[in-house]
């Protein structure tokens, strides 16, 4: 079971924002389902236009998500965020002086206590750095609980920026949830949102922070993979070993004369995994001219990755 919890605050009452209730909801809508409509997480979506959320709203909304012992629980939240000298706070739309919201500490040590067997947080906020470094803890070092991953709009001490009336940092989860940053299986986890997003971040932009204490990498959301599993399945039928080359020739070009249907199949399953990095010609530039040429082609450094998944029965 994968639960998720998507806040979205625009209303606050002195300082409003304009982009936090669609970039929840666009989140929410996005994971609910996989890339091919299959269900993904249980959404709850709370915005700042239905109800007031206050600190003890927050509060209670965030214990629940965690409460249970869910394969995922996801917390995303968007709106204001402040820190001072005792730590970062999500601020409600009831802050008010030496009360700004419900603090970064209590959420991580709600999280750190769930039984849930994975814990993400992602927040969307100023300041949001802050969550994972419990000021509490000598040294400022972060205190994640196995299981735990924490991703950032911004370090401790920047701001999250809007622009064209969205967050910019979930302007570009919203892409990398949609398939910019899944793996040619089509997995995509924090580890790849964050490498896509800190990738298309600038070095003089807001800089994202991932903090994470996991033993392995569960996808978020899956999409259609870049290859079909039967055909990456084939890579050891044409590698018998890692550093084997396959020899071609012009009867793998459907173009030519010489052309064998067979071999005109097999050509264009290696073309496929060469077009997602796994397989180079050797040689020429181009698959094309390996073959017209009577080269060889071989499998890259990721290539040989997808091989020894194959090898060893992982996909």
């Amino acid at each position: 079971m994968k639960k998720a919890l998507f806040i979205g605050i625009n209303d606050y009452p002195t300082a409003p924002l304009k982009g936090c209730i669609k970039d929840a909801t666009s989140i929410s809508t996005i994971l609910e389902r996989n890339g091919d409509g299959s269900p993904n997480f249980s959404t709850r979506l709370i915005t700042s236009s239905d109800k007031t959320i206050t600190r003890s709203l927050l509060r209670e909304e965030i214990e629940k998500l965690f409460n249970g012992d869910s394969d995922i629980a996801l917390l995303y939240f968007s709106g204001h965020g402040f820190i001072k000298s005792t730590g970062g706070y999500l601020v409600t739309t009831d802050a008010k002086k030496y009360d700004e919201g419900v603090s970064m500490d209590e959420i991580l040590a709600i999280a750190n206590k769930s039984n849930a067997k994975n814990k993400v947080i992602i927040l969307d906020c100023c300041h949001s750095g802050a969550m994972g470094t419990p000021r509490i803890i000598e040294n400022n070092i972060a205190q994640l609980s196995e299981g735990m991953s924490i991703l950032t709009a911004s370090r401790e001490t920047e701001y999250a920026i809007e622009s064209n009336g969205a967050g910019v940092f979930t302007s570009l989860l919203i892409d990398a949830l949609n398939g910019g940053a899944s793996d040619i299986r089509g997995n995509i986890t924090t580890g790849s949102l964050y490498s896509y997003v800190d990738e298309a971040l600038g070095a003089w932009e807001q800089r994202p922070i991932f903090k994470t204490n996991i033993s392995r990498f569960y996808p978020l959301r899956t999409i259609p993979p870049k290859v079909p599993f039967n055909i990456l399945r084939n890579i050891t039928d044409y590698f018998p070993c890692p550093e084997a080359e396959y020899d071609l020739d012009p009867s793998y070009e459907v173009t030519t004369d010489k052309a064998n249907s067979d071999k005109v199949k097999i050509f264009k399953e290696l073309q496929m995994l060469q077009s997602v990095g796994l397989v180079i010609p050797i040689g020429e530039d181009y698959m094309y001219y390996a073959a017209i040429n009577s080269k060889s082609c071989k499998l890259t450094a990721l290539g040989y990755q997808y091989w020894r998944l194959v090898n060893e029965k992982k996909l």
